[in-house]
């Protein structure tokens, strides 16, 4: 079995840039910068021959390449007890209409829809029993935080692999965003 997500990689400028404000937040545990990513889509567990349909499928996937900005930080849920810290992401129409074109081309290959609207963000750290108070002073602080924007021209499927405590992501396709896009 294959453990699958379609992302857009990061560039390390940026990953420096979020390692930048990490900090002893009690109950954060900080993703490391090389798994920092933009999830377009996660897919889950799926086999082989679901595995080749989706690597297919994926490659049908047409849009231009196009700037991406991040800019502030925030939580989910937001109502609730903090489990996800977040940089956000600008919903920019090419951002859309490319991660628009992944939802389809995955239902096309057997993969049933997401059911959640499409909430794009980086997930910078995992939180467990954070008080939402240091998580509210925390945004606060960095509520500033924008890196300069950057070109996205491809996606990506990655597969997670896990060993023990830990999780490394396997990078298996490439899907280049083409300037005639479409």
């Amino acid at each position: 079995m294959h453990r699958l997500f379609v992302a857009i990689e990061l560039p390390d400028t940026l990953k420096e840039e979020v390692f930048a404000i990490r900090n002893d937040l009690p109950g954060g545990r900080w993703v490391s910068p090389d798994q920092l990513h933009l999830t377009l889509r996660f897919i889950g567990e799926v086999d082989e021959q679901t595995l080749l349909a989706v690597k297919k499928g994926l490659s049908t996937v047409r849009g231009a390449p196009f700037q991406l900005a991040v800019a502030g930080i925030g939580h989910f849920p937001p109502a609730k007890s903090p489990r996800i810290l977040w940089a956000g992401v600008h919903a920019d129409s090419t951002l859309l209409l490319v991660q628009r074109g992944v939802e389809s081309a995955l239902q096309h290959a057997g993969i049933p829809g997401e059911t959640r609207p499409f909430a794009p963000h980086i997930t910078i750290a995992r939180l467990k029993g954070t008080p939402l108070s240091l998580v509210r002073e925390f945004e606060q602080l960095h509520g500033s935080f924008a890196p300069s924007p950057f070109q996205v021209a491809a996606f990506h499927l990655f597969e997670s692999i896990f060993s023990g405590n830990s999780v490394s992501h396997v990078k298996l396709a490439e899907y280049p965003l083409s300037r005639m896009g479409g």
